[in-house]
């Protein structure tokens, strides 16, 4: 088979899309065989205003169902893949949305949500961000860890910091992942993981979906699909070629007061971080070109298996631990 024709029979996961949802996005999935997609619909909101941005998503997939298909379980997947869709896995990247109710998150897991980040780079009531002093999981945040077990949601850590990271590894009693991030022994930064991180969560049955983010990059705005391939190959050293996926960090369409927004503690209060310019790496710049990854690892010499498994065969395999049949 061609590079082509293994990415268009491989089952393809983006394990962290936070786009601008539009048709122009769905038709560019199509176009980079997504089979699947983890697409954020909380940050910084609150349980009402994210519901609104759960109906604002289904109703936007019901007006492109020839398109796309939402994904409540792994079988969605695979009806996604066989009818030629892109399945939507409705994720949070932040804890803030089940505000102090322990209750709101099987309501969430009944509205689709499948994947949810602890925090998003700042303290919540379950642990701190990435960003800040980091004080560890909350006691509430241990009793959110067990609910997101019971019910089968997927503890993400990518903006986490380390210790609460640590201590929701130790506490889940089903992988965890960090769904998008890259490792700090390529560039330094507090975002990135390191050896230690990366080894401590394989170690302990969790997962890694790396991202291409530029200002994470080793060559930031520079950086190629071979840049974003070596840090598969890097971190695929440390976890191993079953814990590793894609989880790239699309912002597609999204203007500059979005990442305002995104930086800024709360969406309005401190600012946390500046990325500067935001440009995808060249080769992959948009989820149309996913193609050219899987070009890319296969040339750099993984093995048709291994690409498989990073293209999305093993996000499929921790999403059904996880999440149960």
């Amino acid at each position: 088979m061609t590079p082509a024709e293994i990415h268009q029979d491989a089952i393809v996961i983006d394990g962290l899309i936070i786009a601008k949802w539009n048709r122009e996005l769905f038709e560019d999935m199509r176009k980079g065989g997504l089979t699947a997609a983890s697409c954020t619909v909380s940050v910084w909101e609150g349980f009402q205003a994210t519901v609104n941005n759960i109906a604002d998503t289904a109703k936007l997939m019901r007006a492109n169902a020839d398109l796309v298909r939402p994904v409540y379980t792994t079988a969605d997947i695979h009806a996604a893949k066989a009818e030629q869709k892109t399945g939507i896995i409705l994720s949070f990247q932040n804890a803030h949305a089940f505000e102090d109710q322990i209750g709101y998150v099987e309501v969430f897991k009944k509205l689709g949500v499948g994947i949810v980040q602890m925090c998003y780079n700042t303290q919540n009531l379950v642990g701190t961000g990435c960003y800040e002093r980091d004080g560890g999981l909350s006691g509430f945040g241990r009793e959110i860890v067990a609910e997101m077990n019971r019910v089968g949601i997927m503890c993400d850590l990518s903006h986490v910091g380390s210790k609460t990271s640590e201590e929701v590894i130790l506490e889940s009693k089903k992988p965890v992942c960090y769904s998008h991030c890259l490792p700090s022994g390529l560039k330094e930064h507090p975002r990135n993981k390191s050896d230690e991180e990366l080894k401590f969560i394989a170690d302990h049955g969790g997962f890694v979906g790396v991202t291409m983010f530029a200002p994470f990059l080793k060559k930031g705005i520079d950086s190629t699909i071979d840049d974003y391939a070596e840090a598969i190959e890097y971190v695929m050293n440390i976890v191993g070629e079953d814990a590793i996926g894609i989880g790239t960090d699309f912002t597609q369409g999204h203007d500059q007061q979005f990442f305002e927004w995104l930086t800024h503690d709360k969406g309005y209060a401190r600012r946390l971080t500046r990325f500067g310019k935001i440009v995808n790496p060249l080769g992959i710049r948009t989820v149309g070109e996913f193609p050219n990854l899987t070009e890319t690892l296969l040339k750099r010499g993984m093995s048709e298996p291994q690409v498989r498994k990073i293209m999305g065969e093993n996000w499929v395999r921790v999403l059904k631990d996880v999440w149960g049949a």
